[in-house]
Order: structure tokens, then sequence, then C-alpha cells
């Protein structure tokens, strides 16, 4: 077959492979795996590549020369390119019983530069652009800046009417335009925020196998055992930063979705980006599908996982730990791992066990917590005392209700300097079982045993509202409605100005709604969610409720982490992080009942956040970049990712 054209020959930019010459000749396999060496004049690599050919765009005034090496064979199996056009497609050339290799050269030009989200500029391609990377004519000749773009595709996003087809708008433009969809997405944070993750980004993992389009990160199987290593080395990026991992368990509040829970990772990670400025190719979103136990997922024919009951005990914990020495491995000491959605039972363990070794995070514990903490210390400034003033109760004893109590209790400790089991004493945690007690302490989980009360029984959350008296009310059950009238009202009986937070996610799983917290509460209640609920009018006043989204905290504490090369995250460095969401709460906004700052600023939010933790990593001898710039806050804005075109020469 001839290759009468490629874009090699004018590009100095293809996908890391140097300049070829006009003496290359291109010469392919189309029968086994290969790898693939780009030649010079005199026979020698320039370097290995993997290629594939689909487009060969442009005229070649010499052939081009590609030596393919089948790795099973060792030895170099190749084929001259030239001949008909009809011979461009190998699988033509072959019978029903013969393998095909599937072939493209990928190259930063030409109709593929258009088909390339990372460089792909739709119509912002210059006059100049488009002639010398041979797009001429591929394209309307109409060129629009980059805002004007921004402005239709808000337009046409706003035409859709159902969130899950608006999610689906927006990852399809990320697929073919990541810029535009960073930028779309940092200007319109607000608007954007649920649609790309929670509440919408549940919605999207139950229907996951029914919208997926194409691979959007890595997924590794417990069939996949002893080949991990091999299976992070066919993404493509190397210079990995962070990686989001979830095995799906327990996805927000929906339980288990099994290797549906991708959706989980993606969004976690656009955020990353988006909030906290860590470049999209220096995220790395991973599923590890171990099984489900979702009987409607098993029986579903559009499930795109493995039909098999979860795996547990010692083959968990052996895939789990190969992936953790394999990351470690491939991307070095200083990537961060987030834990995301794992069950209770695994999250504490995993995290308990790598902190000593690995940079590792758990966001529904440790994200939360910090995040909630934030909310607290702002919510200070309107009821007045300090944290160890007052008495707080939870509904939940997961992941997120022990993680934010924890918090709260290193908080205590640090401000008063009394031992931390004392600031423990001030935190009550109810789960399904009612108030927990010295009574129930050998049936209950390992991590449930330090919140241990000298308190007589309570079953009913109602009761233990009235025996406690809190001042505080958080709700992490996953479990809507709970948050009855009667429980806020009595919250509302004792206190001026009752702390309710309703956590859980996605909204349907809220414990109470904006607007039941400030109605039952006749208005004094000082509220936030975890996802978001619009205005509240009552008896004439507008009442706009916090938020309290982990995506104020996490983007900010992984480019600190980055920043600094911290090798270990410190609970000092959560609470660093609480300190500085706090401090950017103003004083306009506590006016407004507000706890949390709008994300309008959320770039600005977590560049201090970043410089805060840094700061802290310095201080604990954590970091290992050096010397630690005198302007963190300064450093951790030009350290973040513009989603700005770029010119290309």
């Amino acid at each position: 077959m001839s290759i009468k054209g490629t874009t090699f020959m004018n590009n100095n930019s293809v996908s890391g492979v140097s300049r070829m010459m006009q003496s290359q000749s291109l010469r392919v396999s189309g029968r086994y795996p290969m790898v693939v060496s780009m030649m010079n004049r005199n026979g020698r690599p320039e370097t290995s590549v993997g290629v594939s050919v689909d487009n060969v765009v442009k005229e070649v005034n010499g052939p081009i020369v590609v030596e393919v090496v089948d790795r099973k064979l060792k030895q170099q199996s190749s084929v001259v390119v030239e001949g008909s056009s009809d011979d461009m497609y190998i699988e033509d050339m072959s019978t029903k019983d013969e393998y095909v290799t599937p072939l493209s050269i990928s190259v930063a030009s030409g109709y593929s530069l258009l088909r390339n989200p990372r460089h792909n500029k739709g119509l912002a391609f210059t006059e100049n652009e488009r002639d010398a990377h041979y797009i001429r004519g591929l394209l309307p000749p109409g060129v629009v800046k980059q805002d004007l773009q921004v402005k239709k595709t808000m337009n046409d996003l706003r035409q859709y009417e159902v969130p899950l087809h608006k999610y689906q708008a927006m990852m399809a433009l990320q697929e073919r335009n990541e810029r535009l969809f960073y930028k779309l997405l940092i200007e319109n944070v607000e608007e954007l925020l649920p649609i790309v993750y929670t509440p919408t980004v549940g919605e999207a993992c139950q229907k996951y196998g029914s919208i997926f389009k194409r691979p959007q990160g890595l997924f590794i199987t417990i069939e996949d055992k002893g080949k991990i290593l091999e299976i992070l080395n066919n993404w493509p990026e190397k210079d990995i930063q962070v990686i989001v991992v979830t095995d799906g368990e327990r996805i927000l509040g929906l339980g288990d979705l099994g290797c549906q829970g991708m959706g989980i990772p993606v969004g976690k990670l656009s955020l990353y980006t988006a909030l906290g400025g860590i470049r999209p190719s220096a995220c790395l979103p991973i599923t590890i599908d171990v099984g489900t136990n979702n009987e409607k997922l098993l029986n579903d024919e559009f499930y795109i996982g493995l039909r098999q009951k979860r795996a547990t005990g010692q083959e968990y914990a052996e895939l789990m730990n190969e992936f953790m020495s394999a990351v470690k491995q491939n991307y070095g000491e200083k990537v961060l791992i987030q834990f995301e959605d794992f069950a209770n039972h695994n999250a504490f363990d995993l995290l308990a066990k790598y902190s000593p070794t690995h940079l590792v995070f758990n966001d529904d514990i440790q994200g939360t917590a910090s995040v909630v903490l934030a909310g607290l210390i702002s919510a200070l400034k309107l009821v007045g005392g300090s944290l160890a003033d007052h008495r707080f109760l939870f509904l939940g004893a997961g992941e997120a209700g022990t993680g934010i109590a924890e918090l709260i209790a290193l908080e205590i400790s640090k401000q008063t300097r009394a031992p931390l089991e004392e600031a423990r004493k001030k935190i009550y945690l109810v789960d399904s079982k009612g108030l927990i007690v010295k009574s129930r302490l050998n049936s209950l989980q390992h991590f449930k045993k330090p919140w241990v009360q000298e308190h007589q029984p309570v079953t009913d959350l109602l009761d233990a509202v009235k025996a406690i008296r809190p001042t505080v009310l958080i709700g992490s059950s996953g479990v809507g409605q709970t948050f009855t009238k009667e429980v806020v009202e009595t919250m509302s009986s004792f206190n001026k100005k009752p702390i309710i937070l309703a956590l859980s996610n996605p909204t349907s799983k809220s414990e109470c709604t904006a607007e039941q917290a400030y109605t039952w509460s006749e208005g004094r209640a000082i509220f936030a969610s975890g996802s978001p609920f619009g205005p509240v009018e009552y008896n004439g006043k507008v009442y706009v409720s916090g938020q309290s989204n982990n995506a104020y905290i996490f983007p900010g504490l992984g480019l600190g982490l980055i920043i600094s090369g911290a090798i270990r995250v410190h609970d000092d460095m959560l609470l660093a992080a609480s300190e500085a969401l706090a401090a950017q709460v103003t004083l306009e906004h506590i006016e407004k009942g507000l706890i949390y700052p709008p994300f309008t600023n959320i770039r600005k939010i977590s560049a201090h956040i970043a410089a805060k933790v840094a700061a802290k990593a310095y201080e604990l001898d954590l970091a290992s970049r050096f010397p630690q710039p005198e302007n963190l806050i300064a450093y951790a804005e030009s350290c973040m990712y513009s989603p700005n075109y770029q010119k290309y020469r």
C-alpha cells in the first residue's frame, strides 16, 4: 500500500517523535503485535513509539521508513508501504481467521489535530495556523475567539432540561476540546459543578454502562493480578501526579455500583484541574473492579464490569497491595493516591495501611472532615464561642461521620491543649442502632470504638437530640429525610441559632432540604448541605445556604502537596486546609448567613489552601522541593494550569 502523505515533514512536534527527514520511508506489519521505531537515514531508530496509521494527509517527496518489531518473535517483521489506495486498510487484505493490527499514525497536524482533544481549538484556529497545520478547508472559514466559543457552548448547554444530558454534553466536550471544557467549567463553576460532579454524577454512574462512549481512565480487575504494572504502562501519559481510585462499592449514597463507579474518579480529577490547576495530563482516574454484589447490575445486559460477586479478604488485599506497589514503582513516591468511595470496611484499613508508606488521602474521610471543620470555624463567627464550647451530634458513624468527628476533636485538642480523648467527649455519634455508648462496645466496628460515650442507650435520633442537647447537628447517614420536623424544631427550642449540616449526597439522600431547615427553625438555622439547594424565601426574607462541598478542599490540598513535593499527608495539613478555607469567609458572607465563600473565587481559594498545606509540609519536614518559595500563594498560582488556547507555530 502506498503512503503518499503524512504531516511529519512539516511538523516539529509529532507526539514525542523527532522531526523526520525526507529520505525516510515506512514499513508496516499488519499481522502481529508490534513496536514501531521511526528510522533515520542511517537506518537507526530515532525513538520508540506506539504508532497508529489512520491519517495520511500530505504528499511526501520521499518515502518514510517505520521498522516494526514483533515482540513475540524478537525479530523485525515488515513490509514496505507502496501500492494502491485500496491497500491502505490492512484488514481488507486479511481473511476472517487472520489477526490484523489496528493502525493509525497520531500526528498533531491536519485532520488528526482536529481530533486531538488536547490540541484542538475548533474554529479558534487562526488563518496562519490553518495553513501551517494543514487544516485549511477542514473547518468553516469563520475564525472564532475562545471567549465566544464559551458563550456559544453555554447557550447550547442551557437548552438541555435534563441534567444527565448536560453531563453527557460536557463529557463529549472534554473528549473533543480539553481547554474549552476547562475554561467553560472554570468560568461557570457554580452552574456547572452540580453537572460534572454531585448530584448529577451519581445518576451518570448508575447509567454508566449505557452512556459509556470511550475510555477516560484505567480499569483494573481482579483477573489482572500479576499484570497491574503492565496495565499502568498502557496509559499514554507517564508524568502522573494525582490518581483517584475507587472500587465502586460505596458510590456517594447510592451503594455498590461496581465498575460503573468510574464516573467518580473522572469527575474528581476534572475538578483537580479546573479548581486546583493540576494539569489534565498529570491526572489518572482508575477503577478497581473486583465484582459487584448489586444483583440489579449483575442482571443488567448493559453492565460493563465483571459479572461476579465481590472478591474479599486476602484476594482483595493482595490485589490492592500489588496496585499500590505498582503505582509507586511506575510514578514514584510523590504521586498522590486519593481513595474514593470505598466501603467502610476497606476505606479505613487502606488508609491506615498505606499512610506510612505512600502519599495517600481519603476524600470521604479526610476531605469531608476538612471542609466541614472549615464551615464550623466560620459558623462560630455567627454563634460565638470556640469549638470546645459546643456539643456535636452526628447521624451517621461511617467514613464521613467518624472522619469529621476526629478532625473536630483534633482541632479542639490543638486549641485547648487538652488530650484528644478529652476532646472526643464533646462529640456524640448515632448509627443505625442508636447512640454509640459503652454498653455497645463489644459489638462495634473498630473505627467506632473511639467514640463510645458514658451514656444510657438511646435508639432514636429525636431522643438523642433531647438527651444531649447539641448545638451542632451533622448528618452523614446517606439516608434522606432523617432530620424530621420534630428533630429540627427540638434543635431550635434550645439553640438561638442551631447549626444544621445535612451532608449526604446526592440531593435525594440529604437529611433535610434547605427549605425544611429554614422553615422548621423559623429562619434561625445556620444551614449547609452536601449537595446544592437554591435560595429559600421565608417570611419575606431570602436565605442562601452554603454547600459543604469537598471540592473546596481537595483541589487546593492536592496542589499544595505537589508544589511542595510532599511525601506523606499529615493531619496538620488537613487542619491547615480547614483554617485557610475558613479565612476566605468574609464579614459580608457571614452577614448573609454563609459559612463558605462563593465558588466563583475557587481558584484563589485553592491557591491559599495550597500555600498553607505546602507551608505545613515544609514545617513538618515532609517536603522534597527546595528551596521553599518565599511567596507560596504566588507560586501556587503560577503553577496552575491555564485553559486558554496556546499559539501554534
